[in-house]
């Protein structure tokens, strides 16, 4: 990420809120620089970070840009691989055999006789090292002497101004107390990224997804300090991954002595680095949708197939069941689905306690036979489970689905069209096959 000081030059502040300067992608100018610091970096491999650094200097020399320059560069250094160069004895020891010597100085007096050279020299000798060597190695650990292995990506000139964009608008957020969060969609990267990043949340549902609050520093004490809102700018790229977004922070910079605004949503041009999760996690769950589709998608069926699109609140933490099965013809008749399948026992544990902590009634459990888990394991919670040997059977889960939606919501209404005409819909009755459902003419 950017440091402070080469983010701060391209705050703009208003008495109110504050923005970003961002560069434009497919300026011709910008296009060039990026186009030759991506040259310059990869001219550099074998060398050693402190060359790159003096060649970065070089190219900057007078011009007036160096702060975008700068960031450019941070942002390549960042991706890029640098490695200590291989030494036969390693610094640290070499050091303190060195330093155990006692001081020198490059001009010997009557309390101090020895001279570097001569306390390198019978290094030398002890360690059966040339002095060339012991001089390379001496501080060989040091980042200024680490070797550039790798330029990093196939960077195009492109591809790092929008890095550095994204990198200039995330560090925003250090000077950040505290973050609203409004989302929807794609739930599983974001809790998995703010997992990652420790960060403490308050999540509630809204009208659509979910509202989030996320705090920062509450110690007046320790309001100027960048850490928590460094952790902000790091989780800040999994928003990205987000169908639709928006962000509110309220942030503190150095150069505005009130709090400011910051405002970011998802339309806005930048994209994320970060990996996004694949559509499933198991093949078993690949196969459970496809076999739904089959057999029920489309029109074949009343029941809609959604992946991870529900949230279950469980304060600190949260739990995102595999499927949501809405009801096409009441979309509040949903039932969640989970399947708990060749799981790594801790996982499965603690899979169990959340399951417990959802207490959830239109949960539906598809449970692995072989586990080491049985009905018991569920007795405390609202949830139903359904076993399986292999695989769920289909036909099985969506005769457990209309269960539990019936004793959860009531019986389904079903919805009867005649010729010309809708008319009013009537209950159906369960299990009763032979009871009339239309309405008299």
């Amino acid at each position: 990420m950017l440091t402070a000081d080469l983010i701060t030059p391209r705050l703009r502040c208003s008495p109110t809120t504050l923005t970003i300067e961002l560069v434009h992608e497919r300026d011709p100018h910008w296009q060039q620089t990026a186009g030759k610091l991506i040259a310059l970096l990869q001219s550099q491999v074998g060398h050693s970070q402190a060359a790159w650094a003096r060649a970065l200097e070089a190219f900057i020399g007078d011009r007036l840009d160096y702060v975008v320059i700068r960031g450019l560069a941070k942002v390549l250094t960042d991706a890029a691989t640098f490695v200590p160069p291989a030494t036969a004895v390693p610094p640290a020891v070499l050091r303190a055999q060195l330093f155990a010597r006692g001081p020198v100085f490059e001009k010997p007096d009557v309390f101090h006789p020895q001279t570097r050279q001569e306390v390198v020299q019978a290094m030398v000798r002890d360690v059966n090292l040339t002095e060339e060597q012991v001089e390379t190695a001496l501080f060989a650990d040091r980042p200024s002497h680490a070797i550039l292995a790798e330029a990093g990506p196939p960077w195009t000139p492109g591809d790092l101004l929008a890095r550095y964009n994204l990198e200039l608008t995330r560090g925003v957020l250090y000077w950040a107390s505290q973050l609203h969060i409004d989302v929807v969609g794609s739930y599983k990267d974001l809790w998995k990224y703010l997992k990652l990043f420790k960060l403490m949340f308050w999540a509630t549902p809204g009208r659509q997804g979910y509202h989030l609050e996320l705090d920062g520093p509450i110690s007046p004490f320790v309001h100027a300090t960048t850490r928590y809102g460094r952790a902000f700018a790091a989780f800040m790229p999994a928003l990205l991954l987000c169908d639709r977004w928006q962000l509110v922070a309220e942030v503190h910079p150095s150069t505005s002595a009130t709090p400011l605004t910051y405002r970011l949503d998802h339309t806005c041009s930048l994209s994320s680095h970060f990996k996004k999760s694949g559509l499933f996690d198991s093949r078993l769950e690949a196969d459970f949708a496809a076999e739904f589709e089959a057999k029920f998608g489309g029109k074949r069926g009343h029941w809609l197939l959604n992946r991870e699109s529900e949230v279950l609140l469980l304060g600190d933490t949260v739990m995102i069941p595999d499927f949501v099965l809405i009801d096409k013809e009441n979309e509040a008749r949903r039932i969640l689905v989970e399947l708990v399948g060749f799981w790594h026992p801790k996982y499965l544990k603690r899979k169990v306690e959340k399951v417990r902590a959802a207490n959830c009634a239109h949960l539906l459990l598809l449970v692995y036979e072989g586990l080491n888990l049985s009905a018991d394991a569920f007795e405390e919670t609202a949830s139903e489970a359904l076993f399986f040997p292999r695989k769920p059977v289909l036909q099985e889960v969506m005769a457990a689905v209309e269960n539990l939606a019936d004793r959860v919501y009531g019986p389904r209404v079903k919805r009867i069209r005649a010729s010309g005409k809708q008319r009013t819909a009537k209950r159906v009755p369960k299990n009763r096959k032979d009871e009339d459902t239309t309405d008299s003419a």
